[in-house]
């Protein structure tokens, strides 16, 4: 089972107030529902290709509306295999529609209503219907965050977003292919949203697999940025080394101002130490790491200018 699926799971098993189940159905309806007339009657289908999602709609329907639907299941043709699952309702559509304000004086209404945006609530329970209506959401194990939900209206989905980002979540939009994404990148705002929906356990889980992940990437720099300065150590350590070798070679040590002949000799006998570790044990000594630094790169110096 995907995160996303695991999330959905256990968001269809909360128990909800009828009015906050009206809230979302509502977005269920609005995004995953269609509405047909025939012979004077209207019909609505519910489409999700999650059974937990179709059982979902089919219990809110049936104990907070008394509206029974009939739940098909069709197997796609094409390249994907899975399950469609339909609830289909026959009667009293024309009422369920107006109750949740979706169709209002015989025209259907895209945007969120007013008495779910006054409500906290409601406003989180519309959330949780937009998510298991047409929400994804990425494995916290995988490369990126991403949290979206897709809509089909463009006015729909702005309100998505400006509902979403009443909770501080930093919500954006995006247009993709024939339609349009809310969608959340940052870890901590996508396990807020996940709490907000509902999905304690999910929320838990996300929390614990991206504090390991974020741990683990921590200590990969950490280890990384010292590897660096290691190599950037031992770098300098074989340029002064060459250096000095080349005086020695060419002029001898003893060409070298007291002090520096001094540091030349330490430095060849501990190639390994570093300049903290020079300065304490020099004779002559101690001298700051500043004082290390700047004799060495003199003797680099004399040794280029030879």
């Amino acid at each position: 089972m995907t995160f996303a699926a695991q999330v959905k799971k256990e968001c269809t098993l909360l128990e909800v107030h009828r009015e906050h189940a009206k809230a979302e159905l509502a977005a269920l309806v609005r995004i995953n529902g269609a509405v047909s007339l025939y012979q004077q009657q209207l019909t609505l289908n519910v489409q999700s290709e999650n059974a937990a999602i179709a059982r979902r709609i089919y219990s809110l329907l049936k104990d907070h509306f008394g509206v029974e639907g009939e739940l098909i299941v069709r197997r796609k043709m094409k390249l994907k295999k899975n399950n469609v699952y339909i609830v289909r309702c026959r009667h009293h559509v024309y009422e369920l529609l107006t109750d949740l304000h979706i169709l209002e004086d015989g025209v259907m209404q895209r945007t969120i209503t007013e008495d779910i945006l006054n409500d906290e609530q409601k406003q989180r329970s519309y959330l949780r219907g937009a998510f298991l209506a047409s929400g994804s959401v990425n494995n916290p194990e995988s490369n990126n965050y991403h949290l979206e939900i897709y809509s089909t209206y463009e006015d729909h989905n702005d309100q998505l977003c400006q509902l979403i980002n009443r909770f501080d979540l930093n919500a954006k939009t995006i247009v993709r292919r024939n339609g349009y994404i809310t969608y959340l990148k940052e870890a901590e705002k996508i396990s807020d949203f996940l709490q907000l929906i509902g999905a304690t356990s999910s929320m838990l889980e996300f929390e614990d697999v991206r504090i390991v992940r974020d741990m683990r990437n921590s200590v990969n720099r950490l280890v990384n940025m010292e590897n660096a300065n290691m190599n950037k150590t031992i770098d300098a350590s074989q340029k002064q080394l060459e250096a000095i070798r080349t005086i020695d070679l060419e002029k001898g040590l003893e060409y070298l101002p007291e002090k520096l002949r001094i540091m030349a000799e330490f430095r060849l006998q501990n190639p390994d130490m570093t300049l903290k570790e020079l300065g304490e044990q020099v004779p002559g000594g101690p001298i700051s790491k500043s004082g290390v630094n700047h004799r060495l790169r003199k003797i680099v110096q004399i040794a280029e200018d030879l």
